[in-house]
């Protein structure tokens, strides 16, 4: 269902984060260093993808997701962050789907940003306890990507970590159900695309799914369905 002033926050998604995405994107993919390769890695230089292409690219995804979070959120003091996730997300996003690597360039300097927005929404509306699960679930979520990472290094990269840790902060806020929904349903996304990419001989067990795209996706789901579900569970 759709929130209070769904219609109004949806607008502000829109015209907010597409515009954001389409300018930054590019930029940062200038201007983000290389990673460091393994012997026989290779990857497109960021740099390389810093083009109209990816500017629209971004740009899209950024809309379409602010729209998502503005519609089911509404104009509540959390959307602040939302749709600073929702920029950074889709620039992220487009990284890794073109390089199969999360640049923590622009994942660490994410949290504090989203860490702040998050602080000024409980500063706003008084949701101390909303901040609080909100660390505590970004905790556990880096957590057990952590554990994944550690276990299965070649299916869960290091930047996928990293991810955990900023989208369990923002799903958090919202609740445990959403959290639960966005971060792990995310995570059966990819296995279940990645064991369908294998078996159709699409890609080799060696190769490395993107992992971001589907976390993104998998928040977003959390956003629209994460309430829901814990309320049918619990029903």
């Amino acid at each position: 269902m759709p929130a209070d002033n769904a219609l109004l926050a949806a607008g502000a998604g829109v015209v907010f984060c597409g515009p954001a995405a389409y300018l930054i994107g590019p930029w940062l993919m200038r201007r983000i260093p290389e990673p460091t390769l393994e012997e026989g890695e290779v990857k497109i230089p960021y740099a390389d993808l810093a083009s109209r292409r990816a500017a629209f690219w971004c740009g899209l995804l950024a809309a379409v997701s602010g729209g998502l979070v503005g519609w089911f959120l509404g104009t509540t003091a959390v959307l602040v962050a939302w749709l600073l996730l929702a920029v950074a997300g889709a620039v992220l996003g487009y990284i890794d789907a073109r390089t199969r690597y999360l640049p923590s360039a622009i994942i660490w300097p994410s949290y504090l940003v989203i860490g702040l927005a998050l602080l000024g929404a409980a500063v706003v509306s008084g949701e101390w306890g909303s901040f609080r699960r909100a660390v505590l679930a970004g905790v556990i979520g880096f957590a057990v990507f952590y554990v994944l990472w550690f276990v299965f290094p070649r299916g869960v990269g290091f930047g996928d970590v990293r991810l955990s840790g900023l989208l369990g902060m923002a799903l958090g806020w919202l609740g445990w159900g959403e959290f639960i929904t966005g971060l792990y349903g995310g995570f059966f996304l990819g296995a279940i695309v990645g064991i369908a990419l294998i078996v159709g001989k699409v890609m080799t067990r060696k190769q490395m799914v993107p992992f971001g795209p589907f976390m993104l996706i998998g928040a977003l789901a959390g956003v629209v369905l994460g309430g829901s579900l814990a309320e049918l569970y619990v029903g």
